[in-house]
């Protein structure tokens, strides 16, 4: 969904800190176990997704936190995904994330709720940007982090700049051109890793959020783990580069984790199918032997429309 429809009122407490145990509260609980045991109450919809999404607060033994609530029951048929739901892959999305140990997608479970099963995700609290695209804060190979919460920006002329990747030409209107490009964040590129893991069809730039802490996260997450290559992003600017040291180390654990009897393969069992689970098996495989970051196959838009 576009980053509008998840800009929440300014009266929200941010949930990437948990607000504070009420007097109640017998014990601390994980996002997680909060989300999953809670009782959600639906606060409001948003009415422009294509979905239904519910914005709703979950409590829980004197502990409460924002979420976003997706029923199984609201959402519409894909021809191209038709088996399980968008509300499973996204809880595989963040079992995959949980399993680098990156932390991109925010605590996601699958739970009952007031209108049937679905995906119930912590809500995140946008950070303001505070920086343009000037690369400040950036180095050239992905280990930085470029102009605070702005990770995305179009600019004249045919070059990035310092501390920003290329991803192409776009429309801005009278004719004229502008480049994308993203910054060359090791955040990001993490994430553009997880993207080619679980063969996302859909990284918008509305689906990045920047949060407190220097932290970012990634949501929607509900066309993934397809058995053919269904890669669309806005993160191209890698592609074909070597891997960093420490992602080929994190896919060659995550492909002991995928093995069969492993707890995250058992676990995805509950999810996806045993061909998706086997296709995301192989684009482990192949990252590792190929060491690079994957490029557009050519036979299909490889950035997804519309971009945010």
């Amino acid at each position: 969904m576009s980053a509008p429809e998840r800009i929440p009122p300014r009266s929200l407490t941010p949930p990437t800190r948990l607000p504070p145990p009420s007097k109640e509260a017998s014990r601390l609980v994980s996002p997680a176990e909060l989300l999953a045991l809670g009782e959600l109450t639906v606060r409001g919809r948003v009415r422009e997704a294509s979905n239904a999404v519910l914005y709703c607060t979950v409590e829980y033994e004197g502990h409460s936190a924002p979420c976003v609530y997706k029923p199984v029951a609201g959402e519409r048929p894909l021809w191209d995904f038709p088996d399980g739901t968008l509300a499973q892959r996204e809880v595989a999305a963040y079992e995959v994330s949980e399993a680098t140990g990156w932390g991109l997608v925010p605590p996601t479970v699958l739970r009952d709720g007031p209108y049937g099963q679905g995906m119930c995700q912590l809500w995140i609290e946008v950070e303001a940007a505070g920086g343009g695209a000037d690369g400040d804060g950036a180095d050239g190979d992905g280990s930085g982090q470029a102009g605070g919460p702005e990770l995305l920006a179009l600019v004249e002329g045919d070059e990035p700049g310092p501390g920003w990747k290329a991803v192409g030409y776009a429309e801005v209107g009278e004719g004229r051109t502008a480049l994308l490009v993203h910054a060359d964040d090791v955040r990001l590129r993490r994430l553009a890793v997880l993207d080619a893991v679980i063969n996302n069809g859909d990284r918008k730039g509305g689906h990045l959020l920047p949060a407190a802490g220097g932290r970012l996260y990634a949501i929607d997450h509900g066309v993934t783990f397809n058995a053919d290559d269904k890669l669309r992003t806005l993160l191209w600017g890698w592609a074909g580069e070597p891997l960093p040291k420490d992602v080929l180390e994190v896919l060659a654990r995550l492909a002991d984790q995928l093995a069969d009897g492993g707890p995250l393969c058992a676990r995805l069992a509950e999810l996806i199918t045993e061909a998706e689970i086997e296709a995301l098996r192989a684009r482990v495989a192949t990252l590792l032997r190929t060491g690079k970051h994957p490029e557009p196959s050519g036979q299909w838009p490889a950035i997804p429309w519309p971009p945010v």
